[in-house]
């Protein structure tokens, strides 16, 4: 009798949770921290690369960020890449180091950004159903098969929806801990 991969289910729910924690450390919040860089793409040695494998991104200070890029040639790019990013981040050059002072959020900007956090965590919603759909579609199709009883059926469908419920609370708490870390002044 075959059964269905809720191991495989759960990794994909998995998923949309690591992608959702990478996408709210690219959010700014009230304090400098060295995620807010990640993301960042650079225009160096004729490729577009992220801004970690031309630089340290440190964070001094709670409203500092510091970049000490490698190579003096990029020193400029990198820059550029800041200044560019719609972060609002305006760093002064000293060397090969750059200093960022993360100016204070507005309250208009701070809604903006908790708007975001939302859309944010509206996606993982939506791709962890996703993969709910897919794992009851593939039970029912077992069943069809005849390779599952129809209790069993229940008892997985069960079994994944306790796995979404969970997820989707996750999802929540998460987006809950983001709003407030946002609009803490």
């Amino acid at each position: 009798m075959a059964e269905p991969d809720l191991d495989d289910i759960e990794r994909r729910m998995d998923g949309a949770l690591a992608a959702l924690r990478r996408e709210f450390a690219g959010l700014r919040t009230g304090r400098a921290s060295a995620q807010l860089l990640e993301p960042m793409m650079v225009e160096a040695y004729g490729a577009t690369m992220p801004i970690t494998q031309l630089a340290t991104v440190n964070v001094p200070e709670p409203r500092m960020l510091s970049v000490q890029v490698w190579d003096r040639g990029n020193v400029k790019a990198v820059e550029r890449a800041i200044r560019v990013s719609d972060l609002g981040l305006n760093p002064q050059v000293d060397g090969q180091l750059l200093r960022i002072p993360l100016p204070d959020l507005s309250e208009e900007r701070r809604r903006e950004l908790t708007k975001v956090a939302g859309r944010y965590a509206e996606g993982a919603r939506v791709a962890v159903r996703n993969v709910r759909r897919d794992g009851v579609e593939s039970v029912r199709r077992l069943e069809k098969d005849g390779e599952l009883s129809q209790d069993d059926r229940h008892l997985y469908e069960e079994e994944i929806q306790s796995l979404t419920d969970d997820h989707i609370g996750q999802i929540d708490q998460m987006l809950s801990t983001k709003e407030t870390e946002i609009m803490h002044v």
